[in-house]
């Protein structure tokens, strides 16, 4: 087990949002459903956690009831190698969420994500400060993150 792992409060679907994460992820798997046995609050059977892998980072989630909600103050931050993987992210986890600026959305379940291209943080970190100021200010005017549009920014044209 590694050593911190990213824990998920649902209302009552963590069974569901795994389901839909593993299946979006190629390196994923289940690995574990705990569910509610005679003395839990719960109905016998319901699930009450479950322990899942994403591209080998390990999460577990809780159906904890709707006390506490996701806020975008944490997000999970997606390295993405390609315009395609940064498409068909976007285009999935998206899906019944929302859309927001610079890379970030939310998905269906109130989980923020933020879809970046790797080649993004290597532009901003140009020690010409004209041309990562030209990737920001193009990465700023957008929602999905554009590698092209990136590219031609950084390029000056």
């Amino acid at each position: 087990m590694q050593k911190i792992t990213p824990f998920l409060w649902f209302d009552d679907k963590a069974e569901e949002a795994m389901h839909f994460y593993v299946s979006i992820f190629k390196n994923s798997r289940i690995k574990q459903v705990s569910r509610s046995r005679d003395a839990g609050p719960e109905p016998k059977g319901s699930v009450m956690s479950v322990t899942f892998e994403l591209e080998g980072q390990q999460f577990m989630a809780l159906n904890g009831g709707p006390l506490f909600k996701f806020s975008p103050a944490i997000s999970l931050f997606v390295d993405c190698e390609t315009q395609q993987e940064v498409d068909e992210l976007w285009a999935k986890l998206s899906a019944g969420g929302n859309e927001d600026r610079c890379g970030w959305l939310t998905d269906k379940y109130g989980l923020s994500w933020q879809i970046i291209p790797r080649i993004l943080g290597e532009m901003l970190s140009d020690p010409d400060p004209d041309k990562s100021q030209r990737v920001m200010k193009a990465m700023l005017r957008m929602v999905k993150i554009d590698i092209n549009a990136l590219k031609n920014a950084y390029a000056g044209a």
